[in-house]
Formats: C-alpha cells, structure tokens, sequence
C-alpha cells in the first residue's frame, strides 16, 4: 500500500478500470447447475458504480482467465466494452487490450484477488484488490478495498478514482445532494 497522496497521483491517471470478473465483481462461488449452465452473484452498487465511471468518461473493461456466458451478460447489461476471456492466460490478453485502446500501463488500474492476477497487478499504474484477496495479492497493491469481492469492493475503487480525478462531486450534484 502507498500514502494517500501517492494513490490519488496514480488514481488521476488512470483513463481504464480493468477487472477481475470472479472474485472480484463476484464473491468468487459459482453455482453449476444440473444442466451445464452456471450463476454467478453481482452486487448492483458495483454495477453503479461502472454505470458512473463512463458517465465520467473512463472506459472500464473485463479481463478474466475463465470464459462465461454469465461475464458476457452482466458486460453488456453494463454497456463495458472491453470484454476478455480467455484460458491462454491473461498477459497476453492484457497486452491486447493496451494496443487496441491505445494505452500505456500507467493508464490502467485493475483490481485482482488472486495469484493469477499478479502479472497484471505489478504493471499497472494503479493496482487494487478486495478485502478478501489472497494475502500474496493484498501484500503487492497500492489499494485495498474495505469490502470483499462481489460487494461493493469495485465500488470503493471506482469512488477513489472518481475522486481522484475531481469528478466525483459533478456526479453527486446530479443527484441533488449538496458537494
């Protein structure tokens, strides 16, 4: 973990929030149904949270090891256009999404809870992880988040960022509320 002023450095220059998809948007528990079909749990104030990240003009995209109809699903209900699933591993994929959206590593946070996800987490700009992430992850990251994966811990990140960037209070004074 980094000071405070450290984080809201890095968290100004982000332009992409890069997720983990189980674990991170989920609480990581899969539910296999009889028939071959799968469920996974999403928390809506995560979703939200994506939903304010592109109002605010971030792109936000998906990166997991394990293809999922579910992940595909729960990608277009939130309009992330950047969607990749791949079992070849998640560097490779990483790199692409860099080239395609023409970014640097410095421009890209993302949040992991795994060994897997250490890779990506030592080269980005901004790295985070749940509150439930495996120690190994929580040990390397700039931030981690009050709350497990799959309630509220991507939240807390795209807040940060929100913040971070002075965007946060245009997007509360839509609501009404006082800034």
């Amino acid at each position: 973990m980094v000071s405070k002023s450290t984080l809201r450095t890095k968290a100004a220059r982000v332009r992409l929030l890069l997720f983990d998809v189980d674990g991170v948007l989920t609480d990581g528990a899969l539910f296999i149904h009889s028939g071959g079909g799968e469920t996974k749990r999403f928390h809506i104030r995560d979703g939200t949270a994506i939903v304010w990240a592109h109002r605010a003009g971030l792109m936000t995209g998906l990166l997991s090891a394990r293809p999922s109809a579910v992940t595909s699903h729960r990608a277009a209900q939130l309009a992330i256009r950047i969607v990749a699933q791949s079992n070849r591993g998640k560097v490779p994929a990483f790199e692409q999404i860099l080239r395609e959206q023409h970014l640097t590593d410095d421009e890209v946070a993302y949040m992991g809870d795994d060994l897997l996800d250490l890779p990506i987490l030592d080269r980005v700009g901004f790295s985070a992880a749940p509150a439930d992430a495996v120690p190994e992850v929580r040990r390397r990251v700039h931030f981690v988040s009050q709350a497990p994966g799959g309630s509220g811990a991507v939240r807390e990140l795209v807040e940060l960022v929100l913040k971070a960037q002075d965007r946060w209070h245009t997007l509360v004074a839509e609501y009404g509320l006082p800034t």
